[in-house]
């Protein structure tokens, strides 16, 4: 028997009595292992013991040590470490052999659900992560494959695996960062989720895999990539501009995409702002293209206020999105088709498919109340945070996933100071958001809510928000007319309906009102008075929009513009007005004539409300003018050009931005600091129009013929015709006669429940 023999039979010993013997010998060469007899290896040989009574035990299982666990993964990996430089080597020598079949490893259609092909990944994953600075350019189709994995529906060890080694990666090649944010930036998009979901299978787990799952996994990358990276978010800002959707996609597309950027903005500041920004522009876009009234939508049946058990798309089981995907795919046929309808050549229907735009109008209704009710919860909660300084973490890890970046800092409370810090800094960029953008888009309806509900957080934010509409209307010498006109509008408007703007607020806005109109009346007397020649009546275009502004105000806050005193004889002998109201009297009687150029329904019902109150008698003047359109003589005032006078026209008579909120989803946001024409209106026992002159019943009886068209003035003039003037888009303006301007608005008031067009009476207050 040979001692030195390495076949098993001769080594098999009966053990010995006292110290055993050395199991090797000294510089005594030590067989080579390969993969092969690695994997191949028997375990070793182990002698049956004995018990006492001398009988044999059964033959039982060799227990493996931790040491020898970790000695066989050590082996592993360095058998895959060996095996990437060789492949790397050898396709930097021109050899590509083991560097294609690197990179097949990595195809997501031979990436598997089993946990076998989830721990080779990760193994390469490891091995890769050893040799990131050997890394070249002609290695970039295993960094394409490697980020293209879908590594987001795999068991959880290899999600941490994978976000360390992404992070390793772009701090040792930076030229990575655009190629692995843009796969970020599409993983936040619904669709790209279903690709990636139908790509790889989901985690053998217990609990079922959801959408909300997989995109906690690319937020949590992306908050370590930023803890890494600080100039992340300029690359990564367009990026996020370049996968929003496209307004004609599904709601449940913008709904999962915009839920995403709002999260980023959590924990990404310096994105915030320019977030915000972007949602609220695509908001304003599908915005612009709601040009019907809703309470036709409802008549028709066309108007699907959603289902009172809305599913939630991050709730969704992964594999389980058929039903959801099959809808999105035909709603994109659908719009596909329609546009496929316009751009074509035929040209036989002209005639609008109205079922198609009625469902389009409700898509587009839907989409906005969603995204509008989205930005409405995100503003909720961080007010809810400054309010009570409990800052709640920006997100909650998934049952059963453990964040690669540790177990998050629980969350720290917010002062009162810097709460109020936060929520003014939030205010300040909605501000400049709608001064750059929103007062632009004069056929919005519903996106400027925002700053209207965020402007009755606090009574700051309101004054603020009116300062601004002002003083673009009284003091902005270089803004244009058009945007003057429209900010007067917005200060009539806020002032009318918001509840939160007190007595004294009221009374100051009509106050500089009143003192730009006396102003603008002395330097045109004195013009007329010098002789000299007298300027068009575009120059007075934001007069006429700042004596409509009073007008409606008037209608609505007459009650905080009376003086109060304390008895009755404090009474007699004083104005019942306050004094800056005393220049609506030259107002109306003025050579400019605003009765006549101001909006016909604002018109009517200032007369109603002035006459009521005892303020002013204006049904003389509305009659003269009447009489002046059949029988025309030469003006005072030189005629501005059709063109101007169509657009002036056009923004007096159709824009009111704080009309009656009527989308479904988010109304309960507004609801609450909205002030209802029905809480204002004039009572029986108020109005003292028992007068039988012939202006009244001539009013009367106008009243009466408008009945014909009322609940239908948006159809009639958003729906018809629009005006294109300085290349701005301004809604629908028929301008064929009084009728058609009294349509304009006809829209509003009839919101407002004051409008001459109404079909039945205005309940009058006790």
């Amino acid at each position: 028997m040979d001692p030195h023999s390495r076949l098993s039979q001769f080594n098999q010993r009966t053990p010995k009595s006292g110290p055993y013997a050395p199991t090797t010998r000294f510089m005594e060469q030590q067989p080579k292992i390969t993969i092969e007899k690695y994997a191949k290896h028997p375990p070793p040989a182990k002698s049956p013991s004995r018990h006492a009574d001398g009988s044999l035990s059964l033959a039982q299982r060799p227990i493996a040590t931790n040491s020898r666990v970790r000695q066989g993964e050590q082996f592993k990996k360095d058998m895959f470490i060996a095996f990437v430089n060789k492949a790397l080597q050898e396709k930097l020598n021109g050899q590509s052999k083991d560097f294609d079949d690197l990179v097949d490893q990595f195809n997501p259609r031979k990436v598997g659900a089993s946990a076998t092909s989830s721990s080779q990944l990760r193994l390469w994953v490891l091995a890769l992560s050893h040799v990131l600075s050997r890394l070249e350019r002609r290695h970039a189709t295993l960094v394409e494959a490697i980020v293209n994995l879908p590594w987001t529906t795999m068991d959880t060890a290899f999600v941490k695996s994978y976000t360390v080694f992404i992070g390793m990666l772009l701090s040792a090649r930076p030229e990575y960062l655009s190629l692995v944010l843009s796969k970020i930036a599409q993983g936040l998009s619904y669709q790209s989720g279903l690709q990636a979901l139908n790509a790889g299978g989901p985690e053998s787990s217990a609990s079922p895999l959801t959408r909300n799952v997989v995109y906690d996994r690319l937020h949590h990358l992306l908050r370590h990539l930023l803890s890494l990276i600080p100039t992340l978010p300029s690359t990564l800002h367009p990026l996020l501009v370049r996968n929003f959707p496209h307004k004609r996609q599904s709601r449940v597309a913008h709904v999962t995409y915009i839920r995403n950027l709002l999260r980023v903005t959590e924990y990404c500041s310096e994105l915030a702002d320019r977030i915000l920004a972007l949602i609220i522009d695509r908001a304003l876009q599908i915005d612009v293209e709601i040009q019907v009234e809703l309470e036709e939508l409802e008549e028709d049946g066309t108007l699907d206020n959603g289902d009172v058990f809305e599913f939630d798309p991050f709730d969704v089981v992964v594999g389980q999105e058929g039903d959801e995907e099959e809808s999105d795919a035909e709603d994109e046929d659908g719009e596909s088709d329609r546009l496929s309808d316009v751009s074509s050549d035929d040209g036989s229907d002209d005639e609008p498919d109205l079922p198609a735009n009625a469902r389009h109008m409700q898509d587009m209704v839907n989409k906005l109340d969603s995204i509008l009710n989205l930005i409405f919860d995100h503003f909720n909660r961080l007010h809810y945070i400054t309010e009570t300084g409990v800052l709640s973490s920006p997100s909650t890890p998934p049952p059963g996933f453990s964040s690669p970046l540790g177990s998050p800092r629980p969350p720290s409370p917010v002062s009162a100071e810097s709460g109020r810090a936060m929520r003014a800094a939030q205010f300040h960029t909605l501000l400049a958001i709608f001064d750059r953008a929103i007062i632009r888009t004069f056929k919005s309806r519903y996106t400027q809510f925002l700053i209207f509900w965020y402007s009755s957080l606090d009574a700051e934010f309101s004054d603020l928000f009116q300062g601004l509409l002002v003083e673009k209307a009284l003091l902005g010498q270089d803004v244009p007319a058009v945007t003057r006109a429209a900010a007067a509008s917005y200060i009539a408007s806020f002032v009318s309906r918001a509840q939160f703007v007190d007595r004294e607020g009221a009374r100051r806005v009509i106050s500089v009102l009143c003192t730009f109109l006396r102003s603008h009346l002395d330097a045109f007397d004195s013009i007329i008075q010098a002789g000299h020649e007298q300027p068009g009546m575009a120059h007075h275009s934001v007069f006429y929009a700042i004596a409509q502004a009073v007008f409606l105000i008037f209608c609505f806050r007459w009650r905080d513009l009376e003086e109060q005193f304390d008895d009755a004889e404090d009474y007699r002998g004083r104005k019942k007005w306050m004094t800056e109201l005393d220049v609506v009297q030259r107002v109306i009687t003025s050579s400019l004539n605003p009765l006549k150029v101001c909006s016909p329904n604002v018109v009517m019902q200032f007369a109603r409300v002035a006459q009521a109150t005892d303020f002013i008698y204006c049904y003389s003047m509305i009659e003269a003018n009447k009489r002046s359109e059949y029988n025309p003589s030469p003006g005072s005032l030189p005629l501005m050009p059709r063109g101007t006078e169509e657009f002036l026209h056009a923004e007096l008579h159709t824009f009111f931005p704080f009309d009656p909120y009527k989308l479904p989803r988010s109304s309960s946001y507004i609801e609450g600091v909205y002030r209802e024409w029905s809480s204002v209106a004039i009572g029986d026992d108020e109005e003292t129009d028992e007068e039988t002159d012939e202006e009244t019943d001539d009013a009367d009886e106008e009243d009466e013929e408008d009945n014909t068209w009322a609940g239908s003035g948006a159809n009639n003039t958003r729906d018809t015709t629009t005006l294109v003037s300085g290349g701005l888009r301004i809604p629908g303006n028929n301008l064929q006669g009084s009728n058609s301007d009294a349509e304009g608005l006809g829209e509003s008031f009839g919101g407002m429940s004051i409008s001459p067009a109404q079909p039945r009476p205005v309940v009058m207050a006790a």
